[in-house]
């Protein structure tokens, strides 16, 4: 049986390296004002993890090739039927230097100085498994883009552990 809600897959790649994370200051469209990880819309006749790669390369100008599975989110706005599904990848490694494009300004930050205030409300839940380097599973139900109504969360174990169980 399949969600009573039509669904759009995006995809969310965050690259972090040890105690570092680089994270993107939205500049246009959907979330403009807020520091996320770098994705958006799976297009058709690429996989969700092409999807992952071509957005990082578009929004912050580097290329990553390693990508780890972390996490699964899923997102409802109250008032729109379409759930968001949003594949989430962790990149440790990449090529080139990271470039402000029309769409992203990226920056690095400490892994303790997030700046959770300027971000999606959601994140704060999520984020500090993955960098713990847990994967996880979620679902949000957002009133509007500042107002987190409810979530559930699940701890899926660390990333290690699901590849050799």
């Amino acid at each position: 049986m399949g969600s009573r809600f039509p669904k759009k897959v995006l995809t969310l790649c965050i690259v972090h390296q040890h105690s570092r994370v680089l994270l993107g200051m939205k500049k246009r469209g959907f979330g403009v004002g807020r520091w996320n990880g770098f994705g958006g819309k799976v297009t058709t006749g690429e996989t969700i993890e092409e999807a992952a790669k071509r957005e990082v390369r578009e929004e912050a100008g580097i290329k990553v090739d390693a990508l780890e599975k972390a996490g699964l989110l899923e997102f409802e706005f109250q008032d729109d039927p379409v759930v968001l599904e949003v594949h989430v990848f962790r990149a440790q490694t990449f090529l080139g230097e990271p470039t402000e494009s029309e769409e992203m300004k990226p920056q690095w930050f400490s892994s303790e100085e997030v700046p959770f205030e300027d971000m999606w409300p959601d994140d704060r839940h999520w984020l500090p498994l993955f960098l713990e380097g847990k994967s996880f599973r979620g679902k949000f139900l957002f009133q509007d883009e500042n107002t987190l109504l409810d979530y559930t969360l699940e701890e899926l174990g660390s990333l290690a552990r699901l590849r050799n169980p």
